[in-house]
């Protein structure tokens, strides 16, 4: 098996970040090389085989709701815009567009990684603003600030920032084996790793503990971190682990899962490679817990 690391989405960026603490300047969106990437609700406005579009032609694709400035990619001010969502119709009928969701965007691989990952951003912050136009602290009305990596108060003043939600997702081995689960929203026969949310004052080795515990009643002693993910649906950060299990009995919570097994290496393998005899399958490679799958059946994990 080869490493599949270069392969996962939303790693890849070669975007040098604004941020709320920047006092530069924010370019305009006329400067010399600027680049605009702009989505269509959930869909990513593409000319060819970049999303990274001229002023001139994401001109073209419609009114904005809302702009950011994101950073500089080599050296280039680059921006995020958003425009109604009922326009990608209108856009895919158009010969100098398409359009796609970004989730697919990373499965076709027609994009630069490196875009993907600045797209993650911009679909990241430009839902962050669209959810958070009122003030958590009084509720009135906040306005855009930093270039867009920040929002402020205009009654009470407070500041807020965009926010990521951290998520543990987490390959759990016994010797020779691993457990995989299969969540009621899966394509019938996908099994992939044991996920969750963390918890407010929770370090990530307890929430692999706890989520394991709830979800199938394994008790987990040594947790490893692997690698990490961006996933932009809408916020998130996946934090890859590898847990070792302490007992072998799986106590299911139904609602929960649908399923979770005891697989070995060489029926991971298998499904890994679309050969298994029941046709059990695995996320793809676009997502971490293929990585850690694909990790546990060459050994390092």
């Amino acid at each position: 098996m080869v490493d599949a690391s270069g392969q996962l989405g939303y790693v890849h960026s070669r975007l040098v970040r604004h941020s709320a603490e920047s006092a530069s300047a924010i370019p305009d969106l006329d400067a010399p090389g600027a680049r605009i990437v702009v989505l269509a609700g959930d869909r990513v406005v593409l000319a060819g085989d970049t999303a990274l579009l001229t002023p001139e032609v994401a001109a073209r694709t419609g009114p904005r709701s809302l702009t950011l400035y994101l950073g500089r990619l080599d050296g280039d001010p680059v921006f995020a815009a958003a425009v109604p969502a009922e326009l990608a119709e209108g856009l895919e009928a158009d010969p100098g567009f398409r359009t796609n969701d970004l989730r697919s965007l990373a499965g076709e691989g027609r994009i630069a990684p490196h875009e993907l990952g600045l797209l993650a951003t911009a679909k990241s912050l430009l839902g962050w603003h669209a959810r958070h136009g009122f003030c958590a602290q009084c509720g009135a009305p906040t306005t855009l600030a930093a270039g867009g990596y920040r929002r402020e108060c205009t009654a009470c003043g407070t500041h807020h920032f965009p926010r990521t939600d951290p998520v543990v997702i987490m390959l759990i081995t016994r010797g020779d084996a691993c457990l995989l689960g299969r969540s009621p929203r899966f394509h019938e026969g996908m099994y992939s790793c044991l996920a969750g949310f963390l918890e407010p004052g929770e370090t990530v080795e307890d929430a692999v503990r706890r989520e394991t515990f709830e979800e199938v009643g394994l008790t987990i002693g040594t947790v490893r971190y692997h690698a990490s993910q961006p996933w932009p649906f809408p916020s998130s950060l996946m934090i890859g682990c590898v847990a070792e299990s302490l007992d072998a009995t799986i106590t299911l919570d139904p609602e929960e899962l649908a399923d979770a097994q005891w697989f070995s290496r060489d029926t991971v393998a298998a499904m890994l490679e679309g050969r298994h005899p029941d046709g059990l399958t695995t996320p793809p490679p676009l997502a971490i817990a293929n990585l850690l799958m694909r990790a546990f059946v060459a050994g390092r994990a």
